[in-house]
């Protein structure tokens, strides 16, 4: 089997996780090799939701002008409010805080995660098209990956490897046993499709809780003049008991009859596609490992109850260069030294995990307690503001 010079880093996945750590570490002046198995840009199955937090990390990284080309280019929609519609179809409604540094967009991932991928390229790092198999092994140490591309499997060498290849790591499987990977209370499934000729509301997501979905939500993100991305998704345990079809969900959304009478000339459905979502609400999940780290979606960080993963994991992604540069400083990649970013993230996200863990346990499986909880919303503008800043 051929192999290449030793890397000082090679990171799996060059979506937003990955993409972030490459930008970061190869602007510290490291090696870095960026692999996925797609050219780019690429679509990704998502609800394309991007919230401010995620705009400030891609500013402190030098992204300025990439950002604000995109949205000349009609790629980000701005979005400045949200709407929760109940069971008995009571809604609730709130403006974000937006300023121009401060401000959420709905973007498909077609174009979002080409920016950061090409944002790391410029800031270094070697993107390469790669299948990667699994991690390379020696004594229980990770030395690199096996990749496939162009025919054949090559051994590339690197003093660290980050899994950021999404929910079905192969860097993951490799490392993580079957029984200390995430239980299906603590996974999701859901499916995301685009919709033309629907009426949405202008610069508002909105997300709908209903009984046959919950634990789970609707949504309706637009992404244009009446254009949205539309899905549903839910806990996948609970969707397993229903022996469910997403597409006949999706369709039995479509029914509503508030959701029908804004749908125009029958409207048009396209880019259909399921994907599953690990959430971060899972206990004493090991993400660091002699020579390894796992950050983003291969280490399980989405939100447990809105679902959304993208600021996770590129938090992760910063807190992950910072413990390896550190480690390759210090000339230390073990495991004993690169726990700190199981530590830190264990800091930064457990408390936000736990708290909306519960919340989807508890308030979502009782709908007449949502019904509850969204109509003293209306009559209290406070109640409405903490409600949604949880959600």
């Amino acid at each position: 089997m051929p192999q290449e010079r030793e890397r000082d880093v090679i990171v799996v996945g060059a979506g937003p996780a990955g993409a972030t750590a490459a930008t970061i570490l190869a602007q510290q002046g490291h090696d870095v090799l960026l692999l996925d198995r797609d050219n780019f840009p690429r679509d990704k199955a998502c609800g394309d939701g991007v919230p401010a937090g995620v705009f400030r990390i891609m500013r402190r990284l030098g992204m300025d002008d990439k950002i604000e080309s995109a949205e000349a280019r009609g790629e980000l929609y701005r979005v400045t409010g949200m709407r929760i519609t109940s069971p008995k179809g009571n809604v609730i409604a709130a403006d974000f805080e937006v300023t121009d540094d401060n401000h959420s967009c709905v973007v498909p991932r077609t174009y979002f995660d080409a920016i950061i991928q090409q944002h790391a390229i410029d800031s270094g790092a070697e993107f390469r098209i790669a299948s990667v198999k699994e991690p390379l092994l020696e004594n229980g140490r990770v030395v690199g990956v096996r990749v496939q591309a162009n025919g054949s499997t090559t051994a590339i060498r690197s003093k660290v490897v980050i899994g950021a290849d999404g929910v079905t790591s192969a860097i993951a499987r490799g490392l993580r046993p079957k029984q200390k990977r995430h239980a299906d209370d603590h996974r999701a499934i859901a499916l995301r499709a685009y919709i033309h000729d629907l009426e949405t509301y202008p610069r508002q997501v909105e997300f709908f809780l209903y009984n046959e979905i919950l634990p789970g939500y609707a949504w309706i993100f637009p992404t244009g003049d009446g254009e949205a991305n539309i899905g549903l998704g839910m806990r996948l345990d609970m969707f397993r008991k229903l022996d469910g079809d997403l597409k006949q969900m999706l369709q039995a959304f479509l029914n509503l009859p508030d959701i029908k009478k804004r749908v125009r000339r029958g409207g048009e459905i396209s880019k259909v596609r399921t994907w599953q979502l690990n959430f971060g609400s899972q206990k004493n999940l090991q993400s660091a490992y002699d020579g390894a780290i796992l950050i983003g979606d291969a280490a399980g960080l989405i939100n447990p109850i809105t679902g959304g993963g993208i600021h996770n994991s590129m938090i992760s992604a910063e807190l992950a260069a910072q413990t390896i540069n550190e480690a390759l400083v210090a000339g230390d990649t073990s495991r004993k030294t690169l726990r700190a970013y199981e530590q830190d993230t264990h800091e930064e996200l457990w408390p936000s995990m736990k708290r909306s863990y519960f919340m989807q346990r508890w308030l979502l499986k009782f709908p007449a307690l949502v019904d509850f909880l969204i109509v003293r919303a209306q009559e209290n503008g406070s109640i409405a503001q903490t409600f949604l800043a949880k959600l």
